[in-house]
């Protein structure tokens, strides 16, 4: 087993909970569904969390949908100002 594997592993989980966020917020329209999603994860995702599905986005973001993807890009842009 590699040491890879937790943390693989835990960006899978991520990358489902953030879809899962996401797909909650689409039917409130496109703006909505980015600002939605990235606003829910600011604010109830602890920093490790999205430490995590930031490192996964940096690798190329493999299994975000769109919306999700441009969420997190927002928010790590904002949390990085």
């Amino acid at each position: 087993m590699s040491l890879d594997q937790p943390h693989d592993k835990s960006s899978e989980k991520l990358v489902y909970m953030a879809n899962q966020i996401g797909n909650f917020f689409v039917s409130q329209g496109a703006d909505e569904a980015v600002a939605g999603t990235a606003e829910h994860i600011r604010k109830f995702w602890d920093p490790r969390m999205r430490s995590t599905i930031f490192a996964h986005l940096d690798k190329g973001g493999a299994g975000l949908e769109p919306h999700v993807r441009e969420a997190l890009v927002r928010l790590k842009d904002t949390a990085s100002t």
